[in-house]
């Protein structure tokens, strides 16, 4: 099995540490990438210094509530940018505001997911999101 890439875009290193160490816990061979705003996900994603030498993810893993430039902002600029749009968003987020799910898919977010505040709970979303999109999906760059 092909070697997965993640960007996780978090600015809570409590949040980075957990999510880091439920995929580690798995089998799934992955390379992950956190940043904690969304101007340093979009300078990864379009290569800028200091990531001249960045592979763009097969998932994107991101927060909302993002200091500097948001998550809604970076999804707009991801599903607006052709080069960008078909990486699958996973939108992971502490809110369960309605406005902040009906935004996301508007902007056309692959998937909203409430982050538990309870540990196990977590590892099991985590566990759920590797299991289906890492491993069950057939993603763009697979095609």
């Amino acid at each position: 099995m092909k070697r997965r890439k993640i960007l996780l875009v978090e600015d809570n290193l409590a949040h980075v540490r957990l999510i880091q160490e439920a995929f580690k816990e798995s089998q799934l061979s992955h390379e992950m990438v956190a940043v904690k705003d969304g101007v340093e996900a979009m300078e990864y994603l379009h290569q800028r210094p200091p990531y001249e030498n960045a592979v763009l993810p097969d998932v994107i893993l991101l927060d909302l509530n993002l200091p500097r430039k948001d998550g809604r902002e970076v999804l707009a600029e991801l599903k607006g940018n052709p080069n960008l749009s078909q990486i699958p968003v996973l939108v992971l987020t502490t809110s369960n505001n309605d406005e902040d799910i009906q935004e996301s898919y508007r902007l056309h977010a692959n998937c909203y997911i409430q982050k538990s505040q309870n540990l196990q709970q977590l590892l099991s979303i985590i566990e759920t999101i590797q299991r289906f999109w890492l491993e069950i999906v057939t993603l763009p760059l697979d095609a």
